[in-house]
């Protein structure tokens, strides 16, 4: 099978979805308290998507700027067609390593493993303000149980560790930890049920490429649900040293 068309297959299960990954405003909402941001603070949306965590984000800084950004042209057109009125966010199709102006929060929900977390914490650091700060979900395993079945669900993940491995990463990279916790079941749900109801409604007449797709994301779920102990994604608020 060819890589267009397993990312054709990809894009149709994910169009229109609200979320590409694990969260609530709940995260936002304690992100920004950790980091102390005020009403008119810049922020950067990392990894953006469809933009799911902007409205969140425009919550905590009312009269402030969203600067949102992905490399995936669909979710660029998605978060531009939802704030295409609101002078207040910018929606650039850009790439993550190449972040540019001040910002006194870069937030990112679940794309720091595109290009690991010291990496990304070392090449942001020049785009926060004196006191700014990152914020970002992280893939990882919680406790020493690790079900063969997850393992085998994220094998490709190779940079995966516990919780005491993202905050040895994130010293490394030369920043203090203000907070960190997990993400919540209900974060989770609001990824993984929309993403069940758009399964079931692509299965009947699914080609073989579309098929493996829908598959590998019905085991994600599936799997999720029955070693969530076991895995999640830690949500960490950083400050450079």
């Amino acid at each position: 099978m060819d890589s267009d068309t397993q990312q054709d297959a990809f894009f149709k299960l994910h169009r229109d979805l609200p979320r590409e990954g694990p969260g609530e405003p709940a995260d936002v909402v304690w992100a920004t308290q950790q980091a102390v941001i005020g009403a008119r603070a810049r922020i950067a949306d990392v990894g953006c998507g469809p933009g799911a965590d902007i409205a969140a984000l425009l919550a905590q800084a009312p009269q402030g700027e969203v600067t949102a950004l992905d490399k995936t042209a669909q979710f660029v057109r998605a978060a531009r067609a939802i704030y295409a009125d609101d002078p207040r966010v910018t929606v650039l199709k850009a790439d993550m390593a190449a972040i540019h102006n001040s910002y006194d929060l870069i937030w990112c929900a679940g794309a720091v493993y595109f290009l690991g977390v010291e990496r990304a914490l070392r090449g942001w650091r020049k785009s926060l303000t004196p006191q700014g700060c990152i914020a970002f979900s992280e893939l990882c395993w919680f406790g020493e149980n690790r079900p063969a079945r997850a393992q085998a669900l994220w094998a490709d993940h190779t940079a995966m560790t516990d919780v005491a491995g993202v905050t040895r990463q994130i010293d490394a990279a030369g920043f203090d930890v203000i907070g960190q916790r997990r993400l919540s079941d209900a974060a989770w749900e609001a990824y993984l049920t929309p993403l069940d109801a758009r399964i079931a409604a692509l299965r009947p007449g699914a080609d073989a490429a579309l098929t493996q797709v829908l598959d590998e994301a019905a085991e994600e779920a599936a799997c999720w649900r029955a070693h969530r102990d076991a895995f999640g994604y830690l949500l960490s608020v950083v400050r450079p040293r």
